[in-house]
């Protein structure tokens, strides 16, 4: 079997998996949703941002939704880790790159779906964006990119943990991070130290990108900090995740 034809029954596999886990499926697709319906209806009209508040959060929301289905990748690489199906795998022969591979996309396809069904609800809820042709192209590659470089550092997580357990609490951070950025609220709007970390994070940027993209107002600045800490994440995640599975398998 061809190197891309292992590649393609372990994303097959790990898909299938998500799909049949109805956990997985509540935190990846539908808890971005129930979040939307919360910030926009039960806590927008306490927000003031210059903007029709659904407007201002969708882009958040759709980082969110990447996050959230984070947790559950993690669990399901530390799972194969440690019942030895990995070990498995490679008594068979199937390369590592198909194996870490087919988990990365199955990530990836989960967060297409989960923004899908997110930007959907948002048009429902009266999101209006301004973008046009090539806005939405770069809000398309900015998630595709940040949801492939979460995957890897998600993966790389799920190797190095011990257990399911403690690879489930080790995503919490990557969960957390967009309720301290300026997903919810601006960041010149919160209390100070928490202002300046929402400022420098990564997410930050990455969501105001999106949200210029989605304006139509693109800021090259915010868009080129932006790819910087996604394919800085990727690339962390990818030697992490590379390094822990030659030495764990």
């Amino acid at each position: 079997m061809s190197a891309k034809s292992h590649s393609l029954v372990m994303l097959q596999r790990d898909f299938r998996h998500v799909a049949r886990n109805p956990t997985s499926v509540f935190n990846a697709v539908l808890m971005p949703v129930i979040m939307l319906f919360m910030f926009v209806y039960v806590l927008g009209d306490a927000f003031s941002v210059g903007v029709d508040y659904i407007d201002y959060a969708t882009p958040g929301m759709m980082l969110l939704a990447i996050c959230y289905g984070l947790g559950g990748t993690a669990v399901a690489v530390n799972a194969d880790m440690t019942k030895g199906i990995i070990n498995r795998f490679k008594v068979m022969d199937v390369p590592r790159h198909a194996v870490l591979t087919g988990k990365v996309v199955a990530s990836v396809l989960t967060n297409v779906i989960a923004i899908a069904a997110l930007v959907g609800v948002a048009f429902l809820l009266g999101f209006s964006p301004s973008a046009g042709f090539v806005d939405w192209l770069g809000v398309i590659g900015l998630v595709l990119l940040l949801g492939f470089a979460t995957a890897w550092l998600t993966v790389a997580l799920g190797l190095a943990s011990k257990s399911p357990e403690t690879a489930a609490f080790a995503a919490v951070p990557l969960i957390m991070l967009p309720f301290f950025s300026s997903a919810i609220v601006p960041a010149d709007k919160m209390g100070p130290g928490i202002k300046q970390f929402a400022q420098y994070q990564p997410f930050t940027p990455i969501i105001e990108a999106l949200r210029g993209f989605l304006n139509g107002t693109p800021q090259t600045s915010d868009v080129l900090t932006a790819l910087a800490w996604c394919f800085g994440i990727a690339l962390v995640g990818y030697l992490w995740a590379s390094a822990t599975f030659k030495k764990r398998a």
